[in-house]
């Protein structure tokens, strides 16, 4: 077992490569061994792309090694056509006889497929490998179809006396608890995850643009709370270059030409405020196939997830300074599963069990 770890822990790292750039597939890794020698490796990039199986494949440079090798691969191969063909007839029609996956593929799709058809073909199929890890890998997309709506993370940075912001403010700019890296940090996350959810009060007291500016890739859209539509239309968050879904108690009136055509990115869904807000955040978000959501808003917006126990992961940021007083930080609790320090701020990521 220790050997088949190791080549599908390989697997896992290769497919973190791609970590943001796959929705809506999931994150896969393969590697190909001979001997106890990886000779081929690949990792799916980018949905519509070819797939993990394929570019490990590809890169082996003799092929008659092929019906001789073993594959591993971190998530069961898929047996249908979507953008690709299935990566099951691939491994078939190439002759390989043995297959190592990490775990099944929970997704109705797949979900077993591909394994009875490899072991239909006669193929050796060993399946379970570093299951929890390979589980881990892929929290985003399990979590999207197990539980239909996304992986739900909360964020927040508080200073060291447990508050988020001060009473007062004098100007229409962001208060900064946490340092520069912290800040890169937060935009690397964004990167990775597919939306970003705020409130409205701080919409309106920090124009954010809510974007990654500190880091490479793509930006996530962005989910706005604003019940009866307050946020000024010459907000940062009414620029439509990034993609953005207002949720609001009532639909505004769209019908000026010029309106739609400066809207054009922009999106209003109606909810009711007045019923249990989580929960119709997290239907609204998986009808429009957001996997993952950063929850980035302020006390009420927080509290509204924790308090439907609607939440996956909390990424709680402690700065050194103090307000002595103002707006609270959320209670919460759960198990934490990593902490470190990044300069002066201390980060702990907590997860809902």
């Amino acid at each position: 077992m220790k050997i088949h770890e190791k080549y599908i822990k390989r697997c896992i790292q290769l497919a973190g490569n791609a970590l943001g750039n796959t929705y809506p597939n999931p994150m896969v890794g393969s590697v190909l061994v001979y001997k106890d020698k990886i000779i081929g490796e690949g990792w799916h990039r980018k949905a519509g792309e070819p797939h993990a199986e394929v570019h490990a494949i590809r890169s082996v440079q003799d092929e008659n090694l092929l019906s001789k090798a073993t594959i591993y691969v971190s998530l069961e191969p898929c047996s249908h056509y979507g953008k690709t063909p299935p990566c099951s007839d691939l491994i078939i029609a190439s002759g390989i006889k043995k297959v190592v996956i990490g775990t099944v593929d929970t997704f109705a799709e797949v979900s077993g497929k591909g394994i009875k058809k490899l072991l239909d073909a006669g193929c050796e199929v060993r399946v379970g490998v570093l299951e929890a890890e390979c589980k881990e890998l892929n929290k985003r997309f399990f979590t999207y179809h197990k539980k239909q709506r996304p992986y739900i993370i909360l964020k927040w940075a508080q200073t060291a006396d447990g508050f988020l912001a001060p009473e007062t403010r004098e100007e229409r700019e962001p208060v900064w608890i946490t340092n520069s890296y912290s800040k890169q940090l937060v935009h690397k996350w964004r990167a990775e995850e597919q939306g970003i959810l705020i409130g409205t009060n701080t919409a309106v007291e920090d124009d954010p643009k809510l974007t990654t500016r500190l880091w490479k890739g793509a930006n996530p859209t962005r989910i706005i709370l604003d019940q009866h539509l307050r946020i000024p239309k010459d907000s940062a968050l009414y620029e439509a270059k990034v993609k953005t879904i207002f949720l609001c108690g009532k639909q505004p009136d769209l019908s000026a030409e010029v309106e739609q055509k400066k809207l054009r990115n922009i999106s209003f869904e109606e909810i009711n405020f007045s019923a249990n807000v989580a929960e119709q955040i997290s239907r609204v978000l998986y009808r429009n196939e957001i996997q993952s959501v950063i929850i980035e808003g302020g006390a009420k917006t927080l509290q509204t997830f924790i308090d439907a126990n609607i939440w996956d992961e909390a990424r709680i940021f402690t700065g050194k300074g103090y307000f002595h007083s103002g707006v609270k930080a959320p209670e919460i609790t759960g198990k934490i599963i990593a902490e470190k320090n990044l300069g002066t701020d201390n980060l702990k990521i907590y997860r809902n069990d």
